[in-house]
This record gives C-alpha cells, structure tokens and sequence, in this order.
C-alpha cells in the first residue's frame, strides 16, 4: 500500500483544514519543501499535495505562493508528487504537470464538466486521477462546500467510463478529525469503481493503516495521513513500516 502522507497548501504555508473547512485552519509550516525533504528522509517517495487556494478561489498571490511551494516540492530529490486542488481544465492539467507533479488529481469537473474530465483521461492516461469526496454518500464539490445532488456510487461507477483507473475517495465527515476511518466504506468503494481506491479522511492511528493495508491491493491501492502525522500520533517511519509502503 503506497502511503501519501499530505501537504496541504493556503498561500504557501503548510495547512490542515478540520472537515475541509477554511475558518477550521491549523498552519504547521511556512517551508513546504523542507516538509516534503523530512518526509522524504523518513523513507516516504510520495507526497499528496493539496492546493487549496486554488480549491477555494483565493487571491492571485496566494495562488502563485502555492505554485511556488508545488515546483519546490517537485524538486525534491527521491519524492514524486500527487496534486490536486481546483483543477477544472486543460490549462490547469498542463500547469501541474509543467511544474513537475506526476498525478493529478480532477475532482469538482467529474460532475461539472465531465466533458473535460474524460478528455483530460484520454489526452493524460496515467497522469490523472480521479478525486471524489462524499459525506453521508453524497458527493462534494467546490471545495467540499457545495452538494452535489449526486449520490457517491452514482460518480464512482460512472469513473471507468470516463477513462480513469485511480481514485482517491475522501470521506468528508472523517477529514482532519482524527476519528478513525470505516475500512466496510473502502471495499464497497472499490467494488463499485472496479478498480483499488487511494483512502482519504480520519487516519488516527497504526491500526487505521493496518486496516486499510490488510483489505489487500485489490481494494486499497494507497492511504493519505494529514493531521494524525503532524501533530504526532504515529512517525512516518512506522506508518511506512505498517503500511507495506510501496513505490506508485
């Protein structure tokens, strides 16, 4: 199981947000790229980065610290990066990928423009992901702000026809809470998209991962951890070692 422990990014620093909520907003570092050099030197060879000035519609400069962090962190010797965060066209696919990012993740455009979605599946192939959010099984959108009438099996099982093979699924509810997460959620995620999920959202503990890890590669392809490794729950190193942490 690839373990992605996250970055997740407002105008450059290093953030975590409870349940996705921008007024909920924990600052953890102003150097990006020397959190993504200790991940790397705690034995990690993806990071997960979220750009969430993008995501939420900020101010032009806090959009440009963020590209500013993501090309730092894509520099880093010995770490490939999994980005997302507002990506809703062709430009914005293009950008992350000049700046260095190896996945990328569409989320909002799979149900508000699933024209652009497949298209970025047919001209990317690998380098896109798809990226749903739910809470009590309804999609997400915008940020996680908006609902989008639209029931998570129904987006899930639409995904291989629209060209993509990865996923990350994230339970809303759970994200940044440090609550534990529901391993019965991944396996019937997965059964539905037909292919291994990357599992987002309430990471609290070792056994959380070994959960996830012992539901085997055919249901969880990887697992991102936020909050629980910054403010110490576990080291990097032994959510590696539980993890079975493997190279994408």
């Amino acid at each position: 199981m690839i373990l992605f422990p996250a970055i997740d990014l407002v105008g450059g620093r290093v953030v975590r947000l409870a349940n996705g909520e921008r007024s909920r907003m924990d600052v953890y570092s102003d150097d990006p790229a020397a959190v993504a050099e200790e991940f790397r030197d705690a034995g990690a060879s993806w990071v997960h980065v979220v750009d969430l000035s993008a995501t939420l519609e900020e101010d032009e400069a806090a959009r440009a610290a963020n590209d500013a962090a993501i090309r730092a962190i894509c520099v880093v010797d010995g770490i490939s990066v999994d980005a997302g965060g507002g990506v809703r066209s062709m430009g914005a696919v293009e950008r992350l990928a000049g700046l260095g990012v190896r996945r990328i993740a569409i989320g909002t455009a799979l149900v508000r423009d699933p024209s652009f979605a497949a298209e970025a599946a047919r001209e990317f192939s690998e380098l896109v992901v798809a990226d749903v959010a739910a809470r009590a099984g309804e999609v997400r959108v915008n940020g996680w702000r908006e609902g989008a009438s639209l029931s998570a099996d129904e987006l899930v099982a639409r995904l291989a026809d629209l060209g993509y093979r990865h996923l990350v699924f994230t339970d809303v509810a759970r994200d940044g809470m440090r609550c534990g997460i529901d391993a019965d959620a991944y396996r019937h995620v997965a059964g539905v998209a037909g292919f291994p999920v990357v599992a987002s959202g309430g990471i609290a503990s070792l056994d959380d991962l070994r959960a996830l890890a012992d539901l085997g590669p055919d249901v969880v392809e990887g697992a991102i951890t936020g909050r629980a490794l910054y403010e110490g729950s576990f080291s990097l190193a032994d959510a590696l070692a539980v993890s079975g942490s493997r190279g994408a």
